[in-house]
Parts: C-alpha cells; structure tokens; sequence
C-alpha cells in the first residue's frame, strides 16, 4: 500500500510528472521565444506561476454548481493516473495490468472532457463556445488516433499491454521503422496537437476571439489546477508516444532524447501554423489523418 501511494504521488506519479511537465511547458515557451527572437522567461517561471495562482482568490461565478470545482480535478487526476501507468510501464514493464493502453487511451479522454464540464457549467457563452469547440474536436481527432493505436497493437501481434508492445520492438525494432509504423506516426503527432490545444487546433481557448474560451471563467486554485494538468499532458504525450513507436530502447540515456524529440516537433507545428477554424479542422482530421490510420490498419495487418 505504502508502494502504491509513493508511485501515483511522487514517482512516477503526480510529484514527478508535474515537475517535468512544468519543465515541459517552459522548454515550449523558450523555443517558442527564441523562434520570435525573444529572450523567453527563466526556467523557474511556470513553477512561480502555478504557486502565484494557488495563493489567489478563487472566484465562482453566481448560481454555478459544484461541477464548476470538481471538472479541474477530474482532469488532474485521470492525467496523474496516466503518468504513472506509463511511468511503471518504462521502469518495470513485468508488474503492468493486461490492457493498460485501453485504459491510458480513456483517460487521455478524460482532461479536454472535464474542461467541456467545467465551461458548461460556469453559464459563460464565451466559454459555451469553446466548450462547443472542444467537443467538436475530440469528435474529430479521437477516431484517427484510436485508428493509429489500433495499428500499432496490430504490428505487436495484437499486445494490448504496454510490456507487450516494448517487448515486441525489443526483440524486433521499432514500431515507427515500418510502414504501418510511420502512417500511425504521423497521425498520432497531428492527434496529440490537438490534445494539447497547440496550435492550429488551439481553437477551444482562442485568446483573439473567445479570450481564454473554456477557461475564461477559472482563476486562483480551480484555474491553476487547469494549467497543471495542461503540463503533465505536455509530459505523458511524448512519453505515449516514444513507447508506442520508438520504444526499442527507453533507457533514460535514450527516453530523454526521443521526449525531446516530440516535444520540438509539437513547439515548431505549434509556431509555424495560424489557427485553423472548427469546420477546417474537423474536415482535415476527417480526410487525411483517416485515411493514413486507416492505411496504417491494412499495412499492419499485411505484415508492413
């Protein structure tokens, strides 16, 4: 029990994902900084950021319910559930549940969810809209990327356990050296864009049009729980993403560089595409991400 508490609290749990998220979140706004020719704040300011907004008031608007406060930690705590299922998954892959990909794939649901709850129920239109938004894009991106993941358990020989699939690149290579590998790839990087919010699918919260869209309302505590479960999302993505397709070797001398790797390749997507609308949006995810997870599906299948 001891065990169980110190693995979802401190390592690899909440404690240490949110450590590296935050160091996540500050590596995107250097590289974003330095892409505009800006200085970008130091690596202290996200933690800074967080704490200022735990000590600040926490404003409810008139007449909301309690799903107004609770949404937040819903979000925070199905994140905090995935980093440390994939955390246990890199450190002993043995001791992992059969089907905790299954269950990370519902829960990586569960954050763009609870913010629909919590926009919905602060009565706002402003973040109506965004919550509207929000919905249409999980509608949007889920199918491709739930088809990509199909592909990927299909090349492991069907593991739907993260042990299977390390053990199977292991003993062969890389899921992403193979045919079926890279459509799924490349579908799962557009997928977690929008499961991030970056852009150009940062259309829930567009600041020019709706401000802060599904936040608008948050502030103090119930809002800097929504800023760190942004940040563990910066963290458990790339990971997923490095274990289901790069994952021949996730010793730390090597997990670094491949999170690092996606990490970039999102922060350089994020500042060299304006925001799309909905409808275009929901048309591209429609069309070419489909199509290549479904191409990824009939590879795998046929041994590509």
């Amino acid at each position: 029990m001891i065990k169980l508490l110190f693995n979802y609290l401190i390592f690899p749990g909440f404690l240490f994902a949110a450590t590296a998220g935050l160091f996540a979140c500050w590596l995107d706004r250097k590289i974003s900084a330095r892409l505009q020719w800006r200085v970008g704040p130091p690596w202290h300011q996200n933690f800074t950021d967080i704490f200022k907004l735990l000590g600040k008031e926490t404003i409810v608007p008139q007449g909301v319910r309690a799903t107004f406060l609770i949404a937040p930690c819903i979000g925070l705590l199905s994140v905090v559930l995935v980093a440390a299922i994939l955390g246990q998954a890199i450190i002993s892959p043995a001791p992992g549940f059969s089907g905790d990909l299954i269950v990370v794939i519902y829960l990586l649901t569960i954050p763009p969810i609870s913010s629909v709850i919590g926009a919905f129920a602060s009565r706002n239109p402003l973040a109506s809209i965004g919550a509207s938004r929000e919905i249409k894009m999980i509608i949007a991106y889920e199918l491709p990327f739930l088809l990509a993941v199909v592909a990927v358990i299909v090349k492991s020989a069907g593991a739907i356990k993260f042990s299977g699939i390390l053990e199977h690149q292991a003993n062969f290579h890389s899921t992403a050296l193979s045919l079926s590998g890279i459509l799924a790839l490349i579908v799962c990087i557009f997928s977690v864009q929008a499961k991030l919010g970056f852009a150009p699918f940062d259309i829930s919260e567009a600041e020019q049009e709706l401000m802060a869209g599904v936040l608008i309302e948050y502030s103090g505590a119930a809002l800097a729980v929504f800023k760190l479960t942004k940040a563990i999302m910066l963290y458990t993505l790339p990971v997923l993403l490095t274990v289901l397709f790069l994952g021949k070797d996730i010793s730390a001398g090597f997990l670094v560089p491949k999170f690092l790797l996606f990490l970039i390749i999102a922060v350089l997507i994020k500042n060299t595409n304006p925001r799309l609308r909905v409808d275009q949006a929901v048309r591209f995810f429609w069309r070419l991400p489909l199509v290549l997870a479904t191409a990824a599906v009939i590879a795998a299948v046929f041994g590509f």
